[in-house]
């Protein structure tokens, strides 16, 4: 799989914002993105050194769109990535303020 299409976005909640401190960085990536896809994404994107990748699938919910029709939401995976110790990822946090 192509580099630029693994990484789909940064993901931004409470939890993943204590990562950092760890050095633990939580993306969005492609569904069917591999362990190794994702690693060599991150350290070609934003020359790192990755320790470790934990990945976890998502199933999207059906939802009711009127009393006879119904729509599904899009399956998604999650991907932690663990980076060497003294490692950052500064690019990723500078814009939330």
């Amino acid at each position: 799989m192509e580099t630029y299409r693994v990484l789909v976005k940064p993901l931004v909640t409470e939890k993943s914002n204590l990562g950092p401190q760890d050095g633990k960085y939580t993306f969005r990536v492609h569904v069917s993105a591999s362990k190794d896809d994702i690693k060599h994404a991150v350290e070609e994107q934003f020359k790192v050194k990755v320790v470790s990748v934990n990945t976890s699938k998502f199933i999207g919910k059906t939802r009711s769109r009127n009393y006879r029709a119904t729509g599904k939401k899009s399956d998604w995976k999650k991907a932690v990535v663990t980076l060497a110790k003294g490692e950052t990822i500064p690019e990723l946090y500078e814009d939330l303020g």
